[in-house]
């Protein structure tokens, strides 16, 4: 397993939705609500975009790409984390 670096912590793998073009079925994110990444997220989509939402650092499993997975709560796409 990958390890965020905005927190150190073990990301997890995370269920791709069916309907994304990644070709992947999953995704690693970090589901750490400490991570300065996640934390920080929130003041910046609100002050930039004028949204309540946040963002969780996430990496591709086969590319190492990484993205933002925006959440808008801090629960949110917790429900697709497999072991």
């Amino acid at each position: 397993m990958p390890i965020c670096p905005y927190c150190q912590k073990k990301m997890d793998k995370w269920k791709s939705p069916p309907w994304t073009d990644w070709n992947t079925d999953f995704l690693f994110v970090c589901f750490n609500d400490d991570c300065p990444y996640f934390v920080k997220g929130w003041d910046w989509l609100r002050e930039h975009q004028n949204v309540h939402a946040s963002y969780r650092h996430s990496q591709h499993p086969k590319t190492g790409k990484t993205y933002p997975l925006v959440v808008n709560t801090k629960d949110a796409r917790k429900d697709g984390i497999i072991e």
